[in-house]
């Protein structure tokens, strides 16, 4: 990541590589195709396309232990075999076309393919933990491909009366079907990973359908919205159910007796405009697990998307560090402090965050902002290189700060003008940070409420505080003085910075 490249996504909280693999390995769906690769021999027969030959199902099933007499366990283990087959962990020989390879299937002769355990199914267990999560991805990409294709009733009911499928009838679109999953997959990374997000709650099965389909700027959904949300539950329901197995989400279906109850889809529709709050679970909740969230900014990284993770920064320099930080919100820039600072001596690591909090940038006072965060827990071992830059002009201020709250002997006091400069820095960080409507990585009601306050007692400290404010040689003078003038509780106050912001204005500052 480059130090101006700031991303749009907060970063997301892994579990080392270590812990996702033996997540991998225990998702069902994985597990159970680990097992028919080791199963797979001389004996395997297989289709066109790798698939298992109808006769050899059962004997797939009672190697996976699955229930005989139920009838959708042909179809897990048809689906693990397929999986096994993609992710390599099965080498099939499909029949030849020419007819010289044939065998025997319930009396015919039929031309057989054969297959035996791949390569990579020593990756398993005598592979890397990246190694096995990379034949999880693959899983996860044969997974997400059957989940894109409609329901085997809708498939059957859209053929025609020559066994072929109607495609305008069936109203399917491969890549627009592919992109609506990927698209609410992304929303519900983003509900995980945003600050106050839902990382360790589930999503109802509502509210995550609703985003895929009310527009942001509608009010009261219209019946038709409804009727598409409605919809767009049902779909999900179903594709989570095929999810689940491979390790990706945890998933709550929506209760059968609520489908049962709804006559017609407008009683769906009804729940997921507002559902009941004891009642919400009935319509399906749903989360991404730790190996999710991992397989998703997996798939969003290599789709050019920009999904940061904690920790990936910690072999960058501090000038890297803050910059990008500085786009995050306070906790999350707190976790990848906390992973840069891990192992570094503190003097050197000290030096290195002051030496990069400078600049008279539009980006510096959010650097001097993160770098007194990140020094907040240092102790005595960062003073030598706290008073080292006593005397700087952009720095003495945060230095003299950090000194006194530690009550540290012989701090010299600030010069006027480094008073004045420090408050205009500390509101422009406060203004970039988002609040009031600044824009930045904080943002919210929190911040616009307490950036008055801030205000407010800053400047009650200073007697003629805009009469000297206007000619602070800060870039961001004027346009903290223009914020004052907008927040400033007291009116007489506010009026008097709407005229230093002029002055400053006037004088190019």
């Amino acid at each position: 990541m480059s130090a101006d490249s700031h991303p749009t996504l907060p970063p997301v909280r892994l579990l080392p590589d270590a812990e996702l693999a033996r997540e991998a390995l225990a998702a069902p769906l994985f597990a159970r195709a680990v097992r028919l690769a080791r199963w797979a021999g001389p004996d395997t027969r297989v289709d066109t396309g790798g698939e298992l030959v109808a006769a050899q199902l059962p004997q797939a099933v009672a190697h996976l232990g699955l229930d005989p007499a139920d009838e959708d366990s042909a179809a897990h283990a048809s689906q693990a075999w397929r999986v096994a087959v993609d992710t390599g962990l099965v080498d099939v020989t499909e029949p030849e076309e020419d007819g010289s390879a044939a065998g025997e299937a319930d009396g015919d002769e039929r031309e057989f393919g054969t297959a035996e355990p791949g390569e990579d199914l020593a990756l398993v267990t005598g592979g890397t933990p990246g190694d096995v999560l990379d034949l999880w991805l693959a899983a996860l990409d044969t997974v997400l491909a059957d989940a894109a294709v409609p329901a085997l009733d809708d498939l059957v009911d859209a053929l025609d009366a020559g066994g072929e499928i109607d495609f305008d009838q069936l109203d399917w679109n491969p890549r627009r079907e592919a992109d609506f999953l990927d698209g609410v997959l992304a929303n519900l990374y983003l509900l995980a990973v945003a600050e106050g997000g839902t990382a360790d709650g589930p999503v109802p099965l509502p509210v995550l359908a609703a985003s895929m389909v009310v527009p942001d700027d509608m009010g009261d959904p219209t019946d038709a919205v409804l009727e598409q949300v409605s919809d767009a539950m049902m779909r999900l329901d179903d594709q989570f159910r095929q999810l689940e197995p491979i390790g990706l989400v945890e998933f709550r279906p929506v209760d059968e007796e609520l489908m049962a109850e709804a006559e017609d889809e407008e009683f769906l529709a009804a729940g997921a405009a507002a559902p009941d709050e004891e009642d919400v679970s009935r319509y399906g909740l749903v989360r991404l697990t730790p190996l999710g969230l991992y397989g998703i900014r997996a798939r969003m990284l290599e789709a050019g998307v920009e999904a940061p993770a904690v920790g990936e920064l910690a072999g960058k320099g501090a000038d890297v560090l803050l910059d990008v930080v500085s786009h995050y919100s306070e906790a999350a820039a707190q976790a990848e402090i906390d992973q840069w600072l891990a192992g570094r001596p503190v003097p050197e690591a000290a030096t290195e965050l002051l030496a990069a909090a400078r600049g008279a940038d539009a980006g510096g006072p959010l650097r001097r902002l993160r770098c007194q965060q990140a020094l907040a827990p240092a102790g005595a071992e960062a003073e030598q290189a706290v008073r080292a830059v006593l005397d700087d002009h952009e720095l003495g201020g945060l230095a003299r700060v950090w000194l006194a709250e530690r009550g540290a002997a012989d701090v010299p006091a600030p010069d006027q003008d480094m008073v004045f400069w420090l408050t205009v820095d500390t509101i422009a960080a406060q203004l970039a940070t988002g609040g009031a409507g600044g824009g930045g990585a904080d943002g919210g009601e929190g911040a616009e409420a307490e950036l008055p306050l801030l205000i407010e007692s800053l400047t009650a400290h200073h007697a003629g505080f805009f009469e000297q404010a206007w000619r602070v040689e800060h870039p961001a003078t004027a346009q903290v003085l223009e914020a004052m003038g907008r927040l400033h509780p007291d009116r007489k106050a506010a009026k008097e910075a709407r005229k230093a912001a002029f002055k400053a204005r006037s004088r190019g500052v």
